[in-house]
């Protein structure tokens, strides 16, 4: 069975997004691009809900990301990728289907299909739905060495407690923390 990969960057004091939606803390390096091309490497669907959807088709497709790096920029505009709206009318960028309503019961089905993993990156509001439905089997949580002060918390707005098991960790030289985790009850 495929597994649903949650993959977030966060400030210390756990914030995904600054105000305003700012995400320029973001500490990304050669190290981190080559991790990222590791990671795109061992999944064949990227998942996103609207605004992180937005942000990425906004950006990748572009000529200055295209010539920055290369390597993400071609692994992001050809991989298969699912957008989760209710209000998105259409989804353009290359190889997207628009989804816009039985979440669950689209992931459930697609977890059962043969391939490599899913990854959900950002949609911080869409894995909290999967989180809530049990539909994500590791998290995978960058803390970037900034702290905010303000902004958007992870996982906002859960409503139930979920025990999770340490898996690993993985330390940048940038000062990031990668931190594996996975539900305790699978």
């Amino acid at each position: 069975m495929r597994k649903v990969i949650f993959f977030m960057l966060t400030s210390l004091d756990g914030f995904f997004e600054g105000s305003d939606r700012d995400i320029n803390w973001h500490n990304v390096d050669e190290e981190f691009n080559k991790f990222a091309v590791e990671q795109l490497n061992s999944v064949d669907t990227l998942l996103f809900g609207r605004v992180t959807y937005e942000g990425m088709a906004g950006y990748w497709p572009t000529p200055t990301a295209v010539a920055n790096d290369p390597v993400v920029a071609g692994k992001m505009n050809s991989l298969p990728k699912i957008v989760f709206s209710k209000t998105l009318s259409s989804a353009d960028w290359e190889n997207t289907r628009l989804i816009k309503g039985n979440f669950v019961e689209e992931i459930s089905n697609l977890k059962q299909q043969p391939g490599k993993d899913l990854i959900i990156f950002g949609s911080s509001d869409l894995a909290v739905t999967f989180l809530e439905h049990g539909l994500i089997d590791e998290y995978r949580i960058m803390v970037n060495p900034v702290i905010l002060g303000k902004g958007k918390t992870l996982f906002q707005g859960i409503r139930n407690k979920l025990e999770l098991k340490f898996l690993k960790t993985k330390i940048f030289n940038s000062g990031n923390v990668l931190l594996y985790y996975a539900p305790a009850r699978k």
